[in-house]
């Protein structure tokens, strides 16, 4: 057996989180001295620091590591990776998203256009499952109303959400008319389910080339993306619109309470038109 420190330097695993692993219930000593208050350990549970170790390294919480290795012998453990790799997936590509806005942002400040701050980038964006309600409402603050029904219904049904940012807003008449908006709100699944009382399982089509632009600040700022897009489109003539737009919130309300942080994605269908008369 081996008192803490050397167990430490057996394992280069710090004493300080030997201690914080024990307090988590993670990896308590096999034996605590009861005259000297020794930690001690044996061989026995190296293997067992090393599961914790790489779990951690995988970017697992101490919380979802004790999780883990309930279940390390059972195959539902694969299912904790997968979540995890989806989660880091989905960080990854926040994080891409807000180097190239820094990127823009710094061309910007050269070209001292850094207060219009849209900028309109092409990529493919594919299908996905969603749960979604679709509505005809008097105008666009009452969006919030039919989130509000949406995940009430998930919370009651126990719908399992797809890890990172899961929410998409279609809106699919382009505008307020006569007979108010048609909206859609949906949040991305792990798997279908059955539809209920207005509330709809479906898959989105995929879209080769979606015109995205990112709104930083609070909702107020995203009609002047739609501005911008306009312009966007005067410029680009070889594309023409494709379908409804949608909308994708980074970071929102939820998780943020300064508006001036919010991340709002706009996105809208283009394809190329085959033919440009001049």
């Amino acid at each position: 057996m081996f008192r803490i420190g050397a167990f430490s330097k057996l394992t280069r695993v710090s004493v300080r989180m030997l201690r914080y692993y024990d307090d988590a219930g993670l990896l308590t000593p096999a034996v605590i001295d009861k005259f000297t208050g020794y930690r001690m350990y044996t061989t026995d549970q190296i293997p067992v620091l090393q599961k914790i170790c790489l779990l951690r390294d995988m970017g697992f919480n101490v919380t979802e590591i004790g999780a883990v290795m309930e279940c390390w012998e059972s195959s539902s453990v694969t299912e904790y990776l997968e979540d995890k790799k989806r989660q880091l997936l989905d960080s990854i590509r926040l994080e891409q998203q807000r180097i190239q806005k820094i990127e823009i942002a710094m061309r910007d400040f050269k070209e001292s256009t850094i207060e219009t701050h849209h900028n309109v980038t092409i990529k493919s964006v594919p299908g996905c499952k969603i749960l979604s309600l679709r509505k005809t409402v008097a105008d666009y603050y009452c969006e919030g109303r039919l989130w509000e029904q949406l995940y009430a219904f998930v919370r009651e049904e126990q719908v399992k959400l797809r890890p990172g940012i899961n929410n998409l807003a279609i809106y699919h008449n382009g505008g307020i008319t006569e007979d108010g908006v048609d909206i859609e709100v949906g949040v991305m699944v792990e798997r279908e389910g059955a539809d209920k009382g207005g509330f709809c399982f479906r898959e989105t089509e995929p879209v080769e080339d979606m015109a995205c632009i990112m709104v930083y600040g609070p909702y107020e700022n995203i009609g002047l993306s739609y501005h911008a897009f306009a312009c966007w489109m005067e410029e680009h003539r070889q594309y023409e619109i494709a379908g409804p737009s949608r909308q994708i919130c980074h970071i929102g309300s939820w998780d943020e309470s300064d508006s001036q942080k919010f991340l709002t994605e706009v996105q809208t269908p283009v394809r190329r038109i085959l033919t440009l008369t001049p």
